[in-house]
Parts: structure tokens; sequence; C-alpha cells
């Protein structure tokens, strides 16, 4: 375990994945083809109010090619910049546990079978995870890590109903415990600065998350996004959003409350800069995370300092 203190304030997933594989690990993000339940009318037609057009998967492959060529497409982009490293296949785009398990295990399959993937990594919802979905996710976790990555987004069941999440918070643990008794890696995405909510219910997220048993945590700043229903509420009644300074002095007071054995994935966000709306400083993600670093050493403080005051 990473010693933390104002030099190294945070157990980041670089720390984690040296830790894992003794080198740098890279996420290579492909777009499997999926949709989502709530978005083909088995739950709802119109997703999260968050949710991109390609149902967060902005950055990943293009679906429209095979996963040869979005393997080899993400290669090229990381060009030289990292050469001793390992690959981790992110499933990125959708719901990537929605489908019959068959079909799972063929995607799955062809996907870790590409050159020098040494990991697994599926975003999904808890309420497209089952036994037999977990058994099959445990069975690759035989041959390489493998992490699932569940949108939680919120414990607050009011600003769930609100952004349209479609599941209740027993259905994440549920999905938690599931995977867990199959040791299998467990990532939850937090959405920070979602309408009407404040600290504490952010607080009381992390918190929940924490206790439901997850390994890592995505802590992501809500971005309104070009075609999302949040961008229809917004412009029609904007609702205030985190600036630089209240959102990296957020950041700083969640992780001292975060016990630091929790890896933090994520602490700020990337938007595609022709799709963002609001707010466009994060746009500058150096900046970000030089202040987030900063205001750590200006507090002497780091991940966990809180949980064993």
């Amino acid at each position: 375990m990473i010693q933390l203190n104002p030099s190294h304030p945070i157990y980041t997933a670089n720390d984690f994945y040296k830790e894992l594989y003794g080198k740098k690990a890279v996420k290579l993000s492909f777009d499997c083809g999926f949709t989502c339940p709530n978005r083909d009318g088995t739950l709802s037609n119109g997703g999260c109010i968050f949710c991109s057009g390609k149902g967060s998967g902005d950055f990943a492959g293009d679906r429209k090619t095979d996963f040869k060529e979005q393997y080899f497409s993400q290669i090229r982009l990381i060009g030289d910049k990292w050469k001793n490293c390992v690959y981790i296949a992110y499933l990125q785009a959708f719901t990537n546990t929605y489908a019959p398990t068959e079909h799972l295990k063929k995607i799955y399959s062809e996907i870790i079978a590409l050159p020098d993937i040494c990991g697994l990594s599926v975003a999904t919802r808890p309420d497209c995870i089952d036994e037999q979905k977990a058994e099959l996710l445990a069975h690759i976790n035989e041959k390489m890590p493998v992490f699932v990555e569940l949108g939680l987004q919120t414990a607050n069941e009011k600003t769930a109903k609100r952004i349209n999440r479609c599941y209740e918070n027993k259905v994440y643990e549920n999905a938690v415990t599931l995977l867990k008794k199959k040791n299998i890696n467990v990532v939850t995405h937090i959405i920070l600065g979602l309408p009407e909510e404040d600290y504490s219910d952010m607080l009381s997220s992390v918190r929940y998350a924490v206790k439901s048993g997850t390994d890592g945590l995505k802590l992501q700043l809500l971005h309104i996004l070009k075609g999302t229903e949040l961008e229809r509420q917004y412009l029609k009644a904007p609702f205030p959003l985190f600036t630089l300074d209240s959102y990296t002095d957020t950041i700083v007071d969640l992780a001292q409350e975060i016990p630091a054995n929790i890896v933090l994935h994520r602490i700020t966000g990337d938007g595609k800069k022709e799709e963002l709306v609001a707010p466009l400083w994060p746009l500058d993600k150096r900046r970000v995370l030089n202040t987030i670093h900063r205001k750590f050493k200006e507090r002497n403080t780091h991940q966990g300092k809180k949980v064993y005051l």
C-alpha cells in the first residue's frame, strides 16, 4: 500500500496498477455495440439525463469497426507516449453486460485475446449483473484481472429519480455483494455536482459506496453535454455549477473521508471540447489536477486523514 501524505495525497489508479502489474497500465477504450435498458424501452427511452449520445463512451473506439481495428487505432493514438506498459481493455460505451451471457462470452473472449491485453474493465449498470454474468467475469478473472465499473452516480434516491437512473440503491448493493463474492474488483462511479445536491449528499454517496464494499471510486465532475436532457433542463432553468475553486475544495474534503485503501481512479473528468456546454474550466485538466494537489499540500492533508481521527 502506498504511504499517503501531502506530497502523495491520494491512492491513484496509477499507484494501484503499478502494484498489480509492476509497470504502468494503459486503458484502451472499446465500443462493443451495446445499448442500455434505460434507452431501449425496457426501463426508459431517454437514458440518464446526463448521458451523452455515445453512452459515455465518447473516447471509445468506433463501433462501426471491428475490435482489432479499434485496438490498433487506440495504439496509434498512444504512439510513443508509453512504451513499457501493459494494456487493459476498457469496455466503456453504454452497458457492457446488457446481452445474453453467451454473446458476452464471445465478445469478451475476442477482446482479451488481442495482443498484450492484461486486464478487462467492464462499465455497466448494477441491474445488468446477475449470477451467470458474474460467473463469466469470475472465469476471466482467473486468467487476468477483471474490474467492473458500476454507475451509482448518487445514493440519494430522490436525485436518482430526477436523473432517471431507473434502479433503486438496493440493486447496487446486491451487485457489489455478488461481484465481491466472485473476488471481482469493483469501481463505483459517483457524479459530483448533480442538481440540488450539496456536500452532504456527495459525502453520503461516497460513504455508501465504501460501506457497500467498493474497491475503487471514480469521482466525476458533472458535465452538461450537448444533446442531453440535462442540457435542455439547464438551458431552460440554469442551476448552480461547481467553479474550479469550489470543486477542488470538495475533492480535498471528500478524499479526507475516504479510506486510504480505496483507489481513486478519477478525481475530475474528461469531456470533448465540442460536446461540453458547461462548465468549461475542466477542459484545462492539468490546471485542475495541479490545483487539487496544491490544496492538499496547503492544508497538510491526504486521503483518509479524517477516517482515522
